[in-house]
């Protein structure tokens, strides 16, 4: 395996599957089969997913809400999330650990960077929850944070569109994609990887990020391989 430590991101909408909100039991069933298929090649597997699925903070201010408050509930549904993920992964057999950056000590370990180590260690799946644990951040840049945290080799973001394309490839024909580009031509061109916060956090720590599409079968192994399978920002 090119990689021996990874950050997968995931966000909330990839769990909806077909549906319009909420978790879609089948897709979480295929993901934790993706996962499960790497960590037997001892991959050290830590995951970070959003709570797009069920709340979003800045929804949630844009109609009013207190914006600090709407973040501690976008936190809490990425904490459902993570519970969701633990229970499909262990139901293939595979060892998980849940770490929230805010206490929910009944349900998640409190986030403590050398236990997290010694779980991806060990072999265990972890997958952090609850953010950085601080309003007015998004789990962007919870991912990269905890990527450096852990001395993770890359970030892998999991969408639903298979790279980074010129334009947005749904609604743009003609987009044409990326196999490599540079953290500086992202910037230039504009193109929306992840927040400005998460991408400057990234480039200034030297950490690679694969943007791929997670939900077609066997790429996640596939880029873990080292194979040419969606676009990779690098220096």
């Amino acid at each position: 395996m090119q990689y021996k430590r990874i950050l997968l991101k995931l966000s909330g909408e990839a769990l909806m599957g077909e549906r319009q909100y909420g978790i879609d039991p089948k897709r979480l069933a295929e993901y934790a089969e993706d996962i499960k298929e790497i960590v037997k090649k001892d991959v050290q597997v830590a995951i970070v997913i959003g709570g797009g699925n069920i709340f979003r903070g800045v929804a949630g201010a844009s109609n009013g809400m207190d914006r600090v408050q709407g973040d501690h509930m976008g936190m809490l549904a990425t904490v459902i999330n993570g519970l969701a993920l633990q229970s499909a992964l262990e139901n293939v057999g595979v060892q998980t650990r849940l770490q929230s950056a805010i206490k929910i000590n009944e349900v998640a370990e409190p986030f403590i960077r050398r236990r997290a180590i010694r779980h991806l260690e060990k072999g265990r799946v972890v997958i952090f929850g609850g953010g950085t644990g601080n309003p007015y951040f998004t789990t962007d840049s919870a991912a990269v944070l905890r990527a450096v945290e852990i001395n993770a080799n890359v970030i892998l973001k999991g969408t639903r569109v298979d790279g980074i394309y010129t334009s947005d490839p749904e609604k743009d024909k003609s987009a044409t994609k990326f196999d490599f580009i540079s953290f500086d031509d992202v910037l230039k061109r504009g193109l929306k990887v992840m927040d400005t916060t998460a991408f400057t956090l990234s480039q200034e720590n030297e950490l690679p990020i694969i943007v791929f599409d997670m939900n077609k079968k066997g790429n996640l192994l596939k880029v873990v391989s080292g194979e040419n399978v969606g676009t990779k920002v690098n220096l």
